[in-house]
């Protein structure tokens, strides 16, 4: 595997040991602090079910569920991958502070964190709004900074400050180099504290993102062919019918008794009078021809025909009635060729 793609396979994945940590913590008591792991944006969400999605709008609504507004959020990650402005709502501010993982953070970052704080706590001090602090997973940066802003500026004992930490977390902190600076290092000054180091910025979306699903056989590195997928191989939604199709009736069976079909609007209806194929009766008097003999008598049978005889033909006078003819060779015989 090249080390390009291992990078951006890197890039648009979820963090390591992301899902093994909670969401979000509960409110440090006495402070304004509460610390969760980093929200990730609708992008990353996608690779991930319903259930374990955590988002910029999930964050509000488990802070809202336990009666709490959040005001700024302070994102201590190393990277900006995770989400941007653009993806926290209007109502939250965001100060971004670049923190190396794994090491104890410096001087600078101390103090950039503490300017953070105490720039909100000013602007903020008829309200009790919240202060969420994350790092990747919410634990060992996030705990830290926020142990040591409770050691230096409010002179909380360190080992209170870590327990209160850990209770309200719900994890404890793992890394040993952090938890001896808190418990033995030297506390850090708190001069220039109270300058503005940086204005919080303010979200942008404007409204809830609606969930969308990964289309099947669509994995992380789809993002990375040089050729588009086969969309023709996605199902597709099927439309709604406006009426439900009733059944339909079966088959007639002319040599199975039985009972009728139980839909009797498709037979055509037995009485020939109610046809709608036949036309219906006349209203007045039946027509009658104009030859036809008056009502009640009949016109006499007529008269039958002559029918034709050879004799008629060689002059002669009288003639055989009918069923009297003789036939040609009587004739011929006794009449003579003349016939």
């Amino acid at each position: 595997m090249s080390r390009k793609y291992q990078k951006t396979k890197k890039k648009n994945d979820i963090p390591d040991r992301w899902l093994d940590y909670s969401p979000v913590g509960k409110r440090l008591p006495g402070t304004r602090f509460i610390a969760f792991k980093v929200p990730l944006k609708q992008a990353l969400n996608q690779k991930l079910p319903a259930s374990a999605a955590f988002g910029p709008w999930e964050l509000l609504d488990a802070v809202s569920r336990d009666r709490q507004e959040l005001g700024l959020i302070i994102d201590l990650t190393f990277t900006s991958r995770y989400y941007g402005p653009q993806d926290l709502p209007e109502s939250l501010r965001v100060v971004k502070i670049f923190t190396v993982g794994h090491q104890v953070p410096s001087n600078g970052t101390i103090l950039s964190f503490k300017r953070a704080v105490r720039n909100f706590l000013r602007q903020n001090q008829n309200n009790d709004k919240l202060i969420g602090v994350h790092c990747t997973h919410g634990l060992n940066r996030t705990g830290y900074l926020i142990c040591r802003y409770l050691i230096d500026v409010d002179g909380m004992e360190p080992a209170a400050a870590v327990k209160l930490f850990n209770s309200s977390r719900g994890h404890a902190m793992e890394r040993k180099n952090y938890l001896d600076d808190l418990h033995q290092g030297p506390k850090r000054s708190n001069a220039g504290m109270e300058e503005l180091e940086e204005e919080p910025k303010r979200g942008q979306a404007t409204s809830r993102p609606t969930p969308t699903e990964t289309p099947p056989g669509l994995d992380d590195a789809a993002s990375y062919r040089s050729f588009p997928p086969n969309i023709n191989s996605w199902p597709r939604p099927q439309p709604e019918r406006p009426h439900p199709v009733p059944p339909r009736p079966p088959l007639f069976q002319p040599y199975r008794w039985g009972a009728p079909p139980p839909h009797s609007d498709w037979r055509r209806h037995p009485h020939p009078e109610t046809n709608q194929f036949r036309p219906p009766p006349p209203s007045g008097p039946a027509w009658r021809p104009p030859h036809a003999p008056p009502e009640g008598r009949r016109w006499p049978a007529p008269q039958p025909h002559l029918q034709y005889s050879p004799s008629w033909a060689a002059g002669e006078e009288d003639w055989t009635p009918p069923g009297w003819r003789q036939s040609s060779r009587e004739g011929w015989w006794r009449n003579g060729p003349e016939f």
